[in-house]
């Protein structure tokens, strides 16, 4: 072997297929769209459609269930990141579709610039979903941030979208910051950024370990604020209410698949060794965003600002899996906890994306239908749109026989099992809380005399995907073995 090949290894470019593909579709769809004359913008949407299908496709082919790197080994492919990002492309595809009405009313966001920035948001997922080396997780992150900022900020003629972009850039910037200076403090404890390396260095003894807890301390705090959970949540309630509630929908529902990728990714796969220092600051994490979030959520008369205070309350209830599941008990063991916090992050996400749908369904031009007063007696105008909204409550409440029940009992169940009964308890009394705020909203769909009674119209597709969503969280909470065993399965090569 030539020096120049030993300095060189060509990449196996297969591995990153999906994500070339949508990178070249994204920048192609950019510059095409200055041809469309059409308002509607129906080929550029279609094009979008497609691009994700594409990336499905290209996944589904190269998954092989084993695991593969490449690039020097900053980039992976294993069982658990082609879930992961099948998983995206269907939920992005769900956020475009209940988004396509919205978007057309609004003339600043109905333009090509909104499909390209979702698939550059959707790129910079998939990378971070796929890296195995701490700078590839902060170019997917940054890509990912940089274009929701911009997205947040579409409707320029609306002061909130403008003043929720400039406060989600700037506090965005600083957290951006602390994970980069974390990881910064990481590479000079472990001369290496490599995930695999940090983690050999570890389990060897071979770093400094003053260092390495310093940068642990910044690096949790990137990560939650990425996550949005307590005290790193400030950017949450104004983001989700002054955004554009196409926007607020892809901010509440795809980057928390990815947010978790990284979470594992980070502490679990390279710096398990040090959990005894990060699963303390996951407790007090957790904990914090269970209580606020909840708490704070009774206050709301806004529906997206109570959506808010309610995903930093879910955010903390799915880091309580990640705590069980580095306790010493065995591989078994952190398999159940780490896929129930899988199973969590899934199932909020198509909830979310229900509840978002349903604001959308009701929303009009000039009219953005979040407040909660702004469902009342949505039964008598829907029976069925009404029992979907009830479908998606109930679950995010816990209630059986929905989703949410099951995906919150088996978190429940890795943390009883992982001796934090305390924990357990302190979930349970604070979800008791939560659902004070979602039947508030069952109550005034149901009891409440209609503000209007004009009926409820809505395309075919709206109607049939709005279906679906509320039949997956009812039907999923009966038979929930699937899902839940695609995660176990997911975990298997990582452990």
């Amino acid at each position: 072997m030539t020096l120049a090949e030993m300095q060189f290894l060509t990449p196996d470019l297969r591995l990153v297929g999906a994500e070339i593909f949508v990178l070249f579709m994204a920048c192609l769809i950019l510059l095409v769209d200055l041809m469309v004359k059409s308002g509607k913008r129906t080929a550029t949407f279609v094009a979008t459609l497609a691009t994700l299908l594409g990336a499905a496709l290209i996944t589904s082919a190269i998954s092989s269930g084993e695991v593969a790197y490449t690039f020097s080994n900053m980039f992976v492919s294993n069982m658990m990141t082609d879930v992961l990002k099948l998983l995206l492309y269907l939920t992005v595809i769900i956020v475009l579709l209940y988004s396509r009405r919205y978007v057309l009313e609004h003339e600043q966001m109905a333009r090509g610039e909104y499909y390209a920035l979702a698939l550059f948001a959707t790129l910079g997922m998939m990378v971070m979903i796929s890296a195995n080396h701490f700078l590839t997780i902060y170019v997917g992150l940054e890509l990912l941030s940089l274009s929701l900022y911009a997205m947040v900020a579409m409707n320029r003629d609306s002061i909130p979208a403008t003043e929720a972009a400039m406060k989600y850039f700037v506090l965005g910037a600083l957290a951006s910051g602390m994970l980069l200076y974390g990881m910064s403090m990481i590479y000079g404890a472990t001369g290496s950024l490599d995930i695999t390396v940090v983690l050999e260095r570890l389990y060897l003894g071979q770093v400094n370990r003053t260092i390495l807890i310093f940068g642990l301390v910044f690096l949790v705090s990137g990560i939650a604020f990425k996550l949005g959970v307590v005290p790193f949540h400030m950017w949450i309630p104004d983001v989700y209410h002054g955004a554009p509630t196409a926007v607020t929908l892809f901010i509440a529902t795809a980057p928390k698949l990815a947010a978790f990728a990284i979470v594992i990714r980070m502490l679990v796969n390279g710096l398990i060794i040090v959990a005894a220092d990060w699963q303390g600051m996951l407790v007090l994490l957790a904990v914090l965003s269970m209580a606020i979030g909840n708490i704070a959520a009774i206050a709301q008369s806004n529906l997206k600002r109570m959506l808010a205070y309610s995903a930093i309350s879910h955010m903390g209830f799915m880091l309580l899996g990640l705590v069980s599941g580095v306790v010493g008990y065995g591989p078994r063991f952190a398999l159940s906890a780490y896929s129930s916090s899988m199973f969590y992050v899934i199932t909020y996400v198509l909830t979310s994306a229900g509840t978002f749908g349903m604001i959308l369904l009701l929303a009009r031009a000039g009219f953005e239908s979040d407040e909660i007063d702004d469902f009342k007696g949505l039964n008598k105008r829907s029976p069925w749109f009404a029992a979907v909204m009830m479908m998606m409550m109930f679950s995010m409440a816990g209630v059986p026989f929905f989703v949410g029940f099951f995906a919150k009992f088996a978190v429940l169940e890795a943390v009883v099992a992982a001796g934090y009964l305390w924990l357990a308890v302190a979930a349970v009394l604070f979800s008791l809380v939560g659902c004070f705020y979602y039947l508030r909203v069952v109550k005034v769909m149901y009891f409440d005399q209609p503000s209007q009674a004009m009926p409820i119209s809505a395309a075919f597709d709206m109607k049939l995907l709005l279906s679906v969503n509320g039949l997956a969280v009812a039907l999923l909470g009966i038979f929930p073995q699937p899902l839940m065993s695609v995660c176990e399965v997911a975990f298997l090569s990582l452990l």
